[in-house]
């Protein structure tokens, strides 16, 4: 079994038991000690898990994803501040990309009397959109039922026609070391195109997202600058690595 298909397997055995021991690996494997004791030295070092004696444990490592209405009432004014301070980086005539989730969802109304184009692969947010009568494109690809993100190979080939001034992205985790993360590698490359076609990119999290790590990495954290409500320490500590506007 080659190295990256263990280390999956591995991480996959840790979302679902608190703690796995080094001979179950060793069973669903079939490398050999020596050979798990180094892939879980590596993914220790890279954040996804902590060793323990005997095996190892999950470490802040997310790969269920919470579905859109499982998101919709959770910090519901932490989202709207974050959503007003995204709002007022927008200008007249800007090309603006939204990605799906439920923060950058919060900033549609206060766009209202903005003279702007938008692009998003979200459904919930192209309704919204329509709505408030703002000019949207939506890209094709793959609907994600949890997240109603249409996401995958057709989505991002659906975005390359397009160059943003602005993307402002949902995230599932943000840590120092490991960057962006979010649990689906399709959404995953949604995220990343969107940041290599904008001139300047935002990441929309609240406080709980931060030094959490999730499956797939989209980006390292100067990438994007954070938009976030927290804590004057956390907002020192992540200022370390990129920007970060505190909404608190």
């Amino acid at each position: 079994m080659l190295t990256k298909k263990r280390h999956q397997l591995i991480l996959e055995l840790l979302a679902r038991e608190e703690v796995v021991k080094m001979q179950t690996i060793v069973d669903q494997t079939g490398a050999s000690e020596s050979t798990i004791r180094r892939d879980l030295s590596q993914l220790e070092a890279a954040g996804h898990l902590r060793r323990v004696h005997g095996g190892a444990t999950a470490n802040h490592l997310q790969i269920d994803e919470p579905s859109y209405f499982e998101k919709s009432d959770r910090f519901v004014e932490e989202k709207d501040r974050i959503a007003q301070a995204a709002a007022d980086l927008i200008e007249d005539g800007m090309y603006v990309y939204l990605d799906a989730g439920t923060t950058t969802l919060a900033i549609v109304p206060y766009l209202e009397q903005k003279a702007i184009t938008v692009v998003t692969n979200s459904l919930p947010l192209a309704n919204t959109l329509l709505y408030h009568r703002i000019p949207t494109f939506v890209v094709g690809g793959q609907l994600k039922h949890s997240t109603q993100a249409l996401v995958g190979y057709n989505a991002r080939e659906g975005m390359l026609i397009y160059h943003f001034d602005v993307a402002f992205l949902g995230m599932n985790g943000v840590h120092p070391t490991q960057g962006f993360t979010t649990p689906d590698p399709e959404e995953a490359l949604v995220k990343k195109t969107a940041i290599e076609l904008a001139k300047k990119s935002y990441v929309l999290v609240d406080e709980t997202k931060l030094d959490e790590i999730s499956f797939s990495r989209v980006a390292s954290l100067r990438a994007a600058t954070i938009i976030t409500t927290t804590s004057s320490e956390q907002e020192a500590k992540y200022s370390q690595y990129t920007e970060v506007v505190n909404a608190k």
